[in-house]
């Protein structure tokens, strides 16, 4: 006898939406991304006048750094001279890489200005593991100190089968030891996630999509319904199969004793709510349809593009939509010549970066106080341990990572954690 799916299923795709699963961009990326009113389902994006007037005052923001670029080329900006989408100019341009370091600063002033004059009140923020990283947790694709770079000792065929779901259903073993150094718990909130907070309590903060697993969002005190866990967490845990609802904390006790959970209902493997490969994404992931088109900011941070459908979500906001890039490199479509108008990036150090910005927006002192009235005491999401934080080491830029567990080094400092940060472990 089949056994239905049951009816609490929270990732059963909604009615009359279509099934979406985490895959990597070399499976998802075969045809191009779609534009703005395709991927948003919302039919033409007609520009408002509002949008207009955006697009007008980033057009004038933009005219020195149009400068300066056409300087280092060594040629004269030249004017009067359209080209058109579709033209092979355009199309030759957009597939040159830009130089090293090109294009890599002057984001944050003409942001921050929007930002002062009121223009943007629905900012949305992309987030990959580069927000964390300062926090002391590694990424996943960094050569050499990335997780994927140090598999070999879990015996599995390649990288990312850690997190394929069928390679799973096979042999949880791989994940289930990977898990014992990813469970929250050792890590708590650095400057950058205090920022996002603060974007939020100025009521600027539409929605902040996350592809970290960490629970350090919620840790820092951003609201639930403010954030949405596209990669799922350890927050909570169900059967893999049957996706019948398994309690968290057990869940996280047998795997940290080297035991396999075990579903009482179909007798299939248990494990944390993280979304693997092949899987479905949940339900909430499906507020980008209402969120994007409403966004009148985009801003993308820690993250390296490359895994499907949030890499593909960036390119759903509305074109007159200003975009800012925080990242040690550019990606995506930030790294195509020229720019689209409207869009910017700072690269470099992203602790240093967006505190630059905080500063620049006038709310660095604001944060600090905010990081100081904050509880010195956090639980870890699925963790009934305290986790005891100082907050003088929050209030570092780099945020430094601290492992409360006994006899565990002190703090890394920010140095030491920026000599291994990088956009993105996914």
């Amino acid at each position: 006898m089949s056994k239905a799916r049951p009816s609490w299923d929270k990732r059963a795709s909604q009615p009359g939406l279509p099934r979406v699963t985490r895959s990597s961009s070399s499976q998802a990326r075969q045809a191009e991304s779609p534009g703005p009113q395709d991927a948003a389902g919302a039919g033409p994006a007609w520009g408002k006048p509002s949008d207009s007037a955006l697009a007008q005052d980033l057009s004038l923001m933009s005219v020195s750094e149009q400068e300066a670029t056409a300087a280092r080329k060594g040629r004269p900006l030249k004017a009067g001279a359209p080209m058109h989408r579709g033209s092979p100019a355009v199309r030759a341009s957009q597939a040159v890489k830009p130089r090293p370091g090109a294009g890599s600063r002057g984001g944050l002033g003409p942001v921050a200005q929007l930002i002062k004059q009121g223009r943007c009140r629905n900012v949305v923020v992309v987030a990959g593991a580069g927000i964390s990283t300062p926090s002391g947790i590694p990424d996943f694709r960094t050569p050499g100190t990335g997780l994927y770079a140090n598999l070999e000792r879990y015996n599995i065929p390649y990288p990312e089968a850690v997190f394929n779901i069928d390679y799973f259903s096979d042999n949880p073993r791989p994940f289930f030891s990977l898990a014992k150094e990813l469970y929250p718990g050792h890590h708590r909130p650095n400057y950058i996630h205090y920022f996002i907070r603060m974007l939020h309590l100025k009521g600027l903060l539409l929605r902040m999509y996350t592809q970290n697993i960490d629970g350090l969002e919620k840790m820092c005190g951003i609201p639930e319904e403010k954030l949405v866990e596209a990669h799922g967490s350890f927050a909570s845990a169900s059967c893999h199969l049957c996706y019948t609802p398994f309690p968290a904390q057990e869940a996280k006790q047998a795997i940290m004793n080297d035991s396999i959970p075990t579903c009482s209902f179909c007798q299939a493997t248990v494990k944390p709510d993280v979304v693997f490969f092949g899987e479905d994404l949940p339900q909430k992931y499906f507020l980008h349809s209402e969120d994007f088109p409403k966004t009148d900011l985009l801003i993308i941070m820690g993250t390296s593009l490359q895994i499907e459908p949030c890499a593909s979500l960036v390119n759903t906001v509305r074109p007159a939509v200003p975009r800012l890039l925080m990242n040690r490199h550019a990606v995506g479509p930030f790294e195509r010549t020229p720019l689209r108008r409207g869009d910017y990036m700072e690269l470099g150090d992203l602790g240093d970066t967006v505190r630059r910005l905080a500063q620049t927006l006038g709310w660095d002192h604001e944060i600090q106080d905010l990081i100081r009235a904050h509880e010195n005491t956090f639980i870890a999401p699925g963790s009934a341990v305290p986790l005891s934080i100082s907050n003088q080491e929050i209030l570092q830029i780099g945020g430094g990572a601290m492992d409360t567990r006994p006899g565990a080094p002190g703090p890394i400092s920010s140095e030491e954690s920026d000599s291994s940060e990088t956009d993105s472990r996914e």
